[in-house]
């Protein structure tokens, strides 16, 4: 897979798990911009830029942005390495918020189902990601149902854009 693509995907990604809950709290934009300034975690792509383009999406249509987002889950041909980097940044951005909601279990329990990783070779690594892992009984009509059920209680709020929110973090840390 390209790697700019993928890059994105992991962007993506981060900002689903972000946004799916119906909040985007300031806690899970500071750790995708740390992850890309520390790690280069997303690649050499601008991420303001990429965040906006996002937010525009999801704001048009969040529905349509989510379930677009699991097709290409599904259609995208990642490597063990991909999936894995994809759950570590996956769980990383529901914990950020440190308030993990059943919405958000259920919307990576969506994505979790979209790869074909092995959860021992997720638990070699992370250990502490059992608790993400623990399996329902997975059957086809389920996972249909899991997703449907997400999008039934998801409710899509409009979210500000980078600039807008970057405005907001500065004027609370002065005030702090």
């Amino acid at each position: 897979m390209e790697a700019l693509h993928f890059n994105k995907l992991l962007l993506k990604t981060a900002f689903s798990c972000m946004a799916c809950d119906g909040d985007i709290d300031k806690r899970e934009i500071k750790l995708i911009k740390r992850l890309h300034k520390d790690n280069k975690t997303f690649g050499e792509i601008d991420i303001n830029t990429e965040l906006n383009t996002l937010l525009l999406a999801i704001n048009k249509d969040g529905h349509q942005f989510l379930k677009g987002y699991f097709n290409e889950l599904t259609t995208t041909e990642l490597t063990k390495a991909n999936e894995l980097k994809l759950i570590e940044v996956a769980i990383d951005t529901i914990k950020a918020d440190e308030k993990v909601e059943y919405s958000e279990i259920k919307f990576f329990k969506v994505i979790r189902s979209k790869l074909k990783i092995k959860n021992e070779r997720i638990l070699e690594k992370h250990p502490d990601f059992e608790d993400y892992l623990a399996q329902d009984i997975i059957t086809d009509s389920y996972l249909s149902r899991l997703q449907d059920d997400f999008f039934d209680t998801h409710i899509s709020n409009e979210f500000d854009l980078m600039r807008q929110m970057d405005n907001d973090f500065l004027k609370n840390s002065k005030k702090e």
